[in-house]
This record gives C-alpha cells, structure tokens and sequence, in this order.
C-alpha cells in the first residue's frame, strides 16, 4: 500500500518509488495516483469505474467479433468463410474507430470518477473528477478537478498548472508534501463554492 513517509516522500512499503525523470508517462501515472489517493484515502470518496466499463466493453465486443472469426474460419476454412471474415474484420475496425472516439471525446484525460456519498443516504451522490495531462517531453502538468452536484446537476471545475519539477525531488522521488497540498486546495476552492451557494 502506497503512503508518504515522514520526509513526505511518495512511498511503498516504507521504501521511496522512485522513476525516471524523462519518462513522461511515469511522471503523469505517479502525479495521478497521488492526487487519486487525495480523494480516494483522504475523504472517502468511492471510486466509481463507469467510464471504464464503457471502454473495456467496447473493447470485449471488438474482441468477441476477431474471436468468432477464428472459430468459423476454423470450422469452414477460406473461401467458404470470406463473407464471415469480411464482416469481422470491418466489424472489429469500426468498433476500434468508436473506441478512439470515445477516449478522446468522452474519457477526455479523465482518470478517476468519485461519488461523495450523501450522509443522510437521501440526496443524490456529488461527483468528483480528476482528469490531466502531460505533453510528451514537456515539463507543464495540467491537472483539473470538476464538482457536479447530485441534486442540482451544476458543476463547477478548477485547475491548475506546473512544472513536474515542483512535486519532484532531483532523484525522480515525487514529493507528497508539496503536491497533495495542491490537489486539497482545489478541493477545498469547489467546497467553499458549494457552501456558498
């Protein structure tokens, strides 16, 4: 289990994760853990895997077609089998079409959907999302935190943006202290706004 030692260092086991400070990828997976881990540990908040299952279900429907056109070509081997491959194949490249689309327009970066339980269990649950991103060999982290309300559907988001180089120590350790900070700010900012109305 992932916790921050005493030095405020990002951490399993007791022993610092490090990564390399040029891969961006391993940059944006630990920046993003850590700020799920604000929602998700801090607060209580239940991850909710929506966005998820709709990609990883278009994706087994994808799959289901290239499988079902290896079984029948098996049983009826080519040519006899051509009308059934072609409409796999079209079939399995349409639905990987409508899965791009679907990343780039529905998922949009968005890697943690969270559902704050009402107290009293009688008013809809508020959602919290977390999405970011990270250009490849740019050092600008763009994080941004949005509030839907479960009984007036209205939603307010912040963001921020910085350099990797403020959350990470010169060893590629990232630094809890200062980055989980930044993320609790941002909710606070949609809290106080929520207070307020």
């Amino acid at each position: 289990m992932a916790s921050a030692d005493k030095n405020g260092k990002w951490s399993l086991d007791g022993k610092p994760i490090k990564i390399d400070k040029w891969d961006t990828a391993a940059l944006k997976n630990a920046l993003d853990d850590s700020a799920k881990n604000v929602l998700i540990k801090n607060h209580g908040y239940v991850e909710h895997h929506g966005l998820m299952d709709g990609r990883l279900l278009i994706c087994t429907i994808a799959v289901a077609f290239a499988m079902f056109a290896l079984v029948w070509d098996y049983f009826k081997p080519f040519p006899e089998s051509r009308p059934i491959l072609i409409l796999c194949v079209t079939s399995y490249f349409v639905l990987m079409g409508i899965l791009t689309v679907y990343t780039t327009y529905k998922e949009r970066g968005i890697f943690l959907v969270a559902l704050e339980k009402d107290r009293a269990g009688m008013d809809p649950d508020n959602i919290w999302t977390l999405s970011s991103s990270l250009r490849k060999y740019d050092d600008i982290y763009h994080i941004c935190l949005t509030f839907t309300d479960g009984k007036t559907k209205e939603e307010r988001k912040t963001e921020i943006s910085k350099s990797v180089a403020s959350f990470f120590d010169e060893n590629g350790v990232l630094c809890t202290d200062l980055y989980e900070p930044e993320i609790e700010k941002m909710r606070e900012s949609l809290t106080t706004d929520k207070k307020g109305k």
